[in-house]
């Protein structure tokens, strides 16, 4: 009972008051009473408040409700069970031991419960690292009904929350992926040109079919216009490249521009398993790390969602000629390579050039980089003084360089992204889907 007991600040300021009117009471006599009447109404004040919040042994109950894992850059829900079990409304402060990523100090919900009333109180947490991330104990201040102290409940809570890459988004884009209705997060329709070969079955003839369809046998058969109906072509192999190597380390929005590709991966490996091509995935730096051989089992995703949640960089410089290496020997097939990497400057672009053309001569290579939006913004800011001139002429000459980067790639027929980190993923699949519209895999 004393280590959960606590008194208000009001108790205090009066005990206070207190202390004033007894140092009056040298100068005024009469205020020496008035003084130890405060005193002993406020004793006893706060005996009855105690008798109150601690004459029950178990008057609250807290639980706190979570999922197993949390996605990354996305606001994940929590919930927590709370029952009064006292008879008489309560005022309630609840401090939540949330996990020590989130740096959060001064997490701290005041609420009022009424009388033996169940409630749920829920917040969110927004992770910006993969990771394990544990919770501890739950702790609730109960106030009194005269507010003059609290007890604390201490509800033993721990659990480890995995926060893996942003699974919210994945199912989001599938969702939209499997209606036909992705144009509503932004992804483009692309205008077909020519049609597929992949026969899928005979069809009535409806106004706007192509009438170079037409099915003559069937039409005879039928003694009504029938025309064959072609869908896209699957199985195609689509791999995401995600480069671990140390550009991909900046912060970008609280999270790294890794961590920016492995949701991208996630989501366009996804969309390609709804359109009915194998996904696959490599990650490399000095080496290669990870190699998932593209499949489209209904376990092919779990496999490259547990494959991305472990993947960290190492500050080490990427090898492109390894990566080619690799491609070479381990895909046999032509196939869709989305390479997410970045570059600085032209210089490194060009020293990479080689081994990029080499793996494009194979496949098609689709290089996704990344626009440095905050010297974007420093390009674009108004300036006032000499060195303000001099900062927006780098700025601007970075931008630039960035620019004749996915120049540089078109001439050796290399198709590319230049996109803020913010823009990836629906630039990525609009992309992927304007290459397979566009039968260029």
């Amino acid at each position: 009972m004393i280590k959960s007991f606590y008194l208000n600040k009001i108790v205090y300021y009066i005990a206070g008051l207190a202390a004033v009117i007894f140092v009056c009471s040298y100068f005024i006599p009469v205020l020496f009473r008035v003084a130890g009447l405060i005193l002993l109404l406020l004793a006893v004040a706060v005996v009855i408040d105690a008798l109150l919040v601690f004459g029950k042994k178990d008057g609250f109950f807290a639980q706190r409700i979570t999922s197993e894992r949390f996605s990354i850059g996305d606001d994940n829900r929590v919930m927590l069970n709370l029952e009064n079990r006292y008879p008489f409304s309560i005022n309630v402060s609840i401090i939540d031991e949330i996990p020590v990523q989130f740096q959060d100090r001064n997490w701290l919900k005041k609420i009022r419960v009424r009388g033996n009333e169940k409630l749920d109180l829920e917040y969110l947490l927004k992770p910006v690292t993969r990771g394990e991330y544990v919770f501890n104990d739950i702790n609730v201040y109960v106030h009194g009904p005269l507010q003059l102290l609290k007890r604390r409940y201490t509800f033993s809570a721990e659990e480890m929350v995995k926060v893996y890459p942003s699974y919210i988004q994945m199912r989001r884009y599938q969702l939209l992926a499997v209606s036909n209705r992705l144009q509503e997060v932004g992804v483009k329709r692309v205008r077909k040109l020519g049609h597929s070969m992949e026969f899928e079955q005979i069809k009535e003839y409806v106004r706007g079919d192509d009438y170079r369809t037409i099915n003559w046998k069937a039409t005879a058969r039928k003694e009504s216009l029938m025309v064959n109906n072609y869908t896209d072509e699957r199985s195609q192999q689509i791999y995401c490249l995600v480069n671990k190597g140390r550009v991909m380390k900046m912060p970008f929005g609280g999270m790294t521009l890794l961590d920016h590709a492995i949701n991208a991966s996630l989501v366009l490996s996804n969309v390609a398993l709804v359109k009915q091509d194998k996904a696959g995935l490599i990650t490399f730096a000095e080496n290669l790390d990870t190699f998932v051989l593209a499949d489209k089992k209904p376990t092919q995703m779990n496999k490259i969602l547990e494959t991305l949640y472990r993947q960290q960089t190492r500050f080490f410089e990427s090898d492109f000629e390894k990566l080619f290496s690799v491609i070479r020997n381990r895909i046999t097939n032509r196939s869709l390579l989305v390479l997410f990497t970045n570059f600085e400057s032209l210089e490194s672009l060009q020293r990479e050039m080689p081994a990029l053309k080499k793996i494009a001569h194979y496949h098609l290579l689709l290089v996704v980089f990344f626009e440095n939006t905050e010297l974007k913004h420093l390009a674009d800011k108004k300036v006032a003084s000499l060195e303000e001139i001099y900062i927006k002429t780098i700025a601007e000459k970075f931008a630039y360089e960035k620019r004749l980067m996915v120049k540089e790639l078109h001439m050796n027929g290399i198709p590319s992204i230049l996109t803020a980190p913010e823009n990836l993923t629906v630039n990525t699949v609009n992309k992927y889907l304007e290459l397979k519209t566009r039968m260029s895999i």
